[in-house]
C-alpha cells in the first residue's frame, strides 16, 4: 500500500539510531513553515494549471502530514491513522446530506448547514465564534473569516454604508496621525510607529469589511491587482529599456507617463 510505504519512510527517517540528523533535529514548530510553504505551492501548481507539478506538490504536501503524525506518534499524541479517521468523522458529520437522512438541495444550502454544524461544535465546547480562525492565515484573509465568523452572530451593519462610513472614519484618524507623525518627524519613536500601524491596520480590516458586504474576495482582489502592476510596471522597464535608459536614469514623470500608456494599452485589449 502506498501510504504504508510513505509512513515507513518517515518513521526511517525519525529512527534515533539509524535516521537523519536533519529530520531528527525537527518538531512541530519548525516544520510549520514548510508545511504553509507546501501548501502555497500546490495553489501555485493549481494556479499555472500545471497538473504534472500538482501531483509533486500534493506529494510534498502530503509528506508534511505524515511528518506531523510521526512526531506526533512518537510523543503518544496521536498517530496518522487517528489523523485519518478524525477527517473522515468530520466529513460524514457535517454531510449529513449525503451520508445520512438530511434534504440539501444545492450548494448554498450546504454551506450554510455546513456553517451550522461547525457552529454548533464550537457551541458545545463553549468556544467563541472566533475560535479555530487559524493564526498562520494570510492577514487579508484572516480578517475577512473573523468579519464572518462576527456576523454571524449579528454583530455587523445592516448594509454596506455602514461599512463605508467606518471605513472614512478610520482614513480621517490614519490621516491625522499621519500628519502628525511628519509634524514631530525629530521625536518619532516606535511608539509613534506603533500607532501608525494601529491605525493604518484599522484601514486595512475596515476595507476587508467593505469586501465582504460586496462579495468580493480581498486576498483574491488584492492578487489581481499585484499582478496588474507588476504587468504595467515590466511594461515601463520595457518603454525605458527601448530609450536606451533604466528606470534609475528615468525621472518618475517618465515612468508615470510609459504607466499611463501600458494601463491604456491594457484597456483597449492591445497590452
Amino acid at each position: 500500500m502506498a501510504i504504508q510505504r510513505l509512513l515507513d519512510i518517515m518513521a526511517r527517517l525519525r529512527d534515533p539510531q539509524k535516521g537523519c540528523p536533519w529530520d531528527l533535529e525537527q518538531n512541530f514548530k519548525t516544520i510549520a513553515p514548510y508545511t504553509v510553504e507546501e501548501a502555497y505551492e500546490v495553489a501555485d501548481a493549481i494556479e499555472r494549471d500545471d497538473l504534472p507539478s500538482l501531483k509533486d506538490e500534493l506529494g510534498d504536501l502530503l509528506f508534511q502530514v505524515v511528518f506531523h503524525s510521526q512526531m506526533a506518534k512518537e510523543q503518544g499524541a496521536f498517530a496518522f491513522d487517528d489523523v485519518v479517521n478524525a477527517i473522515c468523522d468530520k466529513m460524514e458529520r457535517r454531510h449529513p446530506h449525503v451520508f445520512g437522512d438530511t434534504q440539501i438541495e444545492n450548494a448554498h444550502e450546504q454551506t450554510v448547514a455546513w456553517e451550522e454544524q461547525k457552529r454548533r461544535e464550537r457551541a458545545e465546547k463553549n468556544s467563541s465564534v472566533l475560535d479555530d480562525v487559524p493564526l498562520a492565515l494570510p492577514a487579508l484573509t484572516r480578517a475577512n473569516k473573523l468579519g464572518k465568523r462576527a456576523a454571524q452572530v449579528g454583530f455587523e451593519w445592516s448594509d454596506v454604508n455602514g461599512a463605508l462610513d467606518k471605513l472614512d472614519e478610520e482614513i480621517v484618524e490614519f490621516k491625522a496621525e499621519v500628519r502628525s507623525h511628519f509634524c514631530l518627524q525629530d521625536q518619532q519613536g516606535s511608539r509613534q510607529q506603533e500607532r501608525l500601524a494601529a491605525e493604518i491596520g484599522d484601514v486595512l480590516f475596515c476595507v476587508v469589511n467593505v469586501c465582504r458586504y460586496l462579495k468580493i474576495d480581498p486576498e483574491a482582489a488584492l492578487k489581481n491587482t499585484n499582478a496588474s502592476f507588476e504587468r504595467r510596471f515590466r511594461y515601463v522597464e520595457q518603454g525605458l529599456r527601448a530609450q536606451g535608459k533604466t528606470p534609475q536614469q528615468a525621472t518618475l514623470a517618465e515612468m508615470d507617463q510609459l504607466w499611463d500608456e501600458g494601463k491604456a494599452k491594457e484597456r483597449s485589449g492591445h497590452g
